[in-house]
């Protein structure tokens, strides 16, 4: 029997939290997905937990459901499992990771975001390169001039961008 999710109430129940929740581990990556993502709709940082033990999860695809939802709950509580996700062998469940802590902006995710922009894809150092400007936190500057000589023109955009952000 499917959980009603009401996306206009601002809390939601901590039983329906479980239930939902129980789809993490169904058979399905379509479910799991699925349950990811109605968590993050929920609002409600209790379903954090239950999406950072996600993150174990073998499909990449539901690892990227599973950062994306925590950034759907923009709630500070899942920064630390976010900064996790940043060391995912998958370039998109890191892009994506990178796409939540740019939402939540929370400056303790700073220094983690560092190493990122050395990151062997591009998109991920672009991603790294846009939150750190957004984030403010001026100790990122002469790690982000590094990038001004990346061989990849949106690399150097990005790093250009974020320091000037950094200025105001």
């Amino acid at each position: 029997m499917p959980v009603s999710i009401d996306p206009v109430s601002p809390k939601t129940q901590s039983d329906d939290i479980a239930v939902i929740a129980a789809g993490l581990h169904a058979p399905s990556v379509k479910k799991r997905r699925a349950s990811a993502a109605d968590l993050g709709r929920l609002a409600n940082p209790e379903a954090v937990p239950y999406l950072a033990a996600a993150l174990s999860d073998p499909h990449p695809g539901v690892r990227c459901e599973v950062v994306l939802a925590l950034g759907r709950l923009d709630d500070s509580s899942g920064v630390p499992a976010l900064v996790q996700a940043l060391d995912d062998a998958e370039p998109e469940v890191r892009v994506a990771s990178l796409a939540a802590l740019g939402k939540i902006r929370d400056p303790r995710s700073s220094m983690a975001l560092i190493p990122l922009l050395k990151d062997k894809e591009i998109e991920v150092r672009i991603g790294a390169a846009q939150v750190l400007g957004r984030l403010g936190d001026r100790r990122v500057v002469l790690p982000l001039k590094y990038l001004l000589d990346d061989p990849f023109s949106e690399v150097r955009e990005a790093a250009e961008t974020a320091l000037i952000r950094l200025k105001r």
